[in-house]
């Protein structure tokens, strides 16, 4: 045990509450972190908006799965616009891309989800804050909860003050390295320094925020550190997301993907810093156990694109269904598409990683033979997958690295696993 902590015994009912010293202090320090910092109202809404409804959204999907009944996913990503600010390197979306949802569809989407159960959504873009009347339907949605995607350069106080009048927002905000790195990531300057004021302006306006991290080869030294987490920390974020570099898009630059040792690092990283950092940690590529899985082929999460598209993920940018000019049928189009749940099947079926990444000529022979179309401005995706090198992904087989945080350990036996969907 680290640090040489005493364990404290069992706490509550059930061996998932036999925590030690160092999860109860790690776990006791966030929370009062954030509740120092942060509105009542804000505390409430994220309990309620996020917690409880996506508590008993969680349970519904897992009886929907254990039935077989029509399947619809547990949360839905919304990229709302192709448009954006920066032109980073490695990115999915079209830069110069001009596609964008209508208000009107993206009402539409988050309404039809609300009848499903669904209150949680990803916003994502290119960058959203350049949607016109995104907080106007946060506003009108007031009973959700919103994880708003941004770079956080055009974050202003004011914007800020907007955000903690609605309440229902978290803010996560991407950081792909420090002050020469994030430049030469993102293609423009002064990046980083910019984007420190947004998340500034988060911290003043008392908001629940994160701080997310694609990582690559270029930005592993810096970012997968303690020494970021202390940074993130003093900043005021609550929480850190870290990704797997994916090497899509147009200028996909393989050659910084992650090798498999870097990813072994990156996981033996998160299991042991999650125990003591005083934010918390976040990852979505391992079940309780460190076996990988994918969320799309779990079914637990699936994504429509700013030209209207049901898609597998963000990244994947092809379909065959495309919802309505009100979105008010993607409910339907999630339950019945073939493409989709035949994707669940492949998917899950070659691997319990990213085919993206370790297969993406079959993930483009695949798409071809069902028609899928690309859904993207620059309409190059097919070619881009069938061009694409395999790299490491995140399955790391029989050196699975087991979750060591007994909280997180819970909160991914319970909202993480695999739904049935390896078998």
């Amino acid at each position: 045990m680290p640090n040489g902590a005493p364990s404290l015994g069992r706490v509550g009912v059930g061996p998932q509450f036999n925590m030690s010293l160092t999860d109860w202090t790690s776990l006791a320090g966030i929370g009062c972190r954030v509740v120092k910092q942060t509105p009542v109202r804000l505390l409430w809404k994220f309990a309620w908006n996020f917690g409880w409804h996506s508590f008993w959204n969680m349970r519904s999907f897992e009886k929907r799965s254990a039935k077989g009944k029509k399947f619809f996913p547990a949360f839905v990503m919304i990229s709302v616009t192709e448009t954006c600010n920066l032109r980073c390197s490695g990115c999915w979306v079209s830069a110069g891309g001009r596609a964008s949802l209508t208000n009107e569809q993206l009402d539409g989407i988050v309404t039809s989800c609300k009848k499903e159960g669904s209150y949680f959504f990803g916003i994502l873009g290119g960058e959203p804050l350049m949607y016109k009347g995104l907080l106007d339907v946060m506003k009108k949605h007031s009973d959700c909860y919103f994880q708003l995607f941004t770079n956080g350069t055009l974050m202003t106080e004011e914007l800020a003050m907007q955000l903690r009048a609605l309440g229902n927002v978290t803010p996560l905000v991407s950081v792909e390295g420090l002050k020469d790195e994030s430049d030469r990531r993102r293609g423009a300057n002064e990046v980083y320094e910019r984007t420190l004021r947004g998340i500034r302006a988060c911290r003043k306006a008392g908001l629940i925020f994160g701080v997310a991290t694609s990582v690559c080869k270029s930005n592993f030294d810096e970012l997968v550190s303690r020494e970021q987490i202390e940074r993130v920390a003093k900043e005021g974020a609550a929480y850190m997301w870290y990704y797997i570099y994916r090497p899509v898009g147009a200028n996909p630059n393989p050659e910084v993907a992650l090798d498999k040792e870097q990813i072994r690092q990156l996981r033996e990283f998160l299991v042991e810093e999650r125990r003591t950092a005083p934010v918390a940690l976040i990852d979505t590529y391992w079940d309780d156990k460190g076996v990988a899985m994918c969320p799309g082929a779990t079914g637990m999460s699936h994504h429509v694109g700013p030209s209207g598209a049901v898609e597998f993920c963000p990244p994947l940018q092809m379909a065959c269904e495309f919802v309505n000019e009100k979105g008010t049928d993607v409910a339907e189009l999630f339950k019945n598409s073939q493409l989709m749940a035949d994707l669940r099947v492949m998917t899950a079926e070659q691997s319990r990683g990213c085919i993206l990444m370790e297969n993406p000529k079959l993930l483009a022979n695949f798409l071809a033979e069902h028609g899928a179309i690309d859904t993207t401005s620059r309409k190059t995706v097919l070619a881009e997958y069938s061009q694409m090198n395999t790299v490491s992904g995140h399955d790391m087989g029989e050196d699975a690295i087991p979750e060591r945080s007994t909280p997180y350990k819970w909160l991914k036996k319970n909202y993480f696993f695999g739904f049935g969907a390896y078998g």
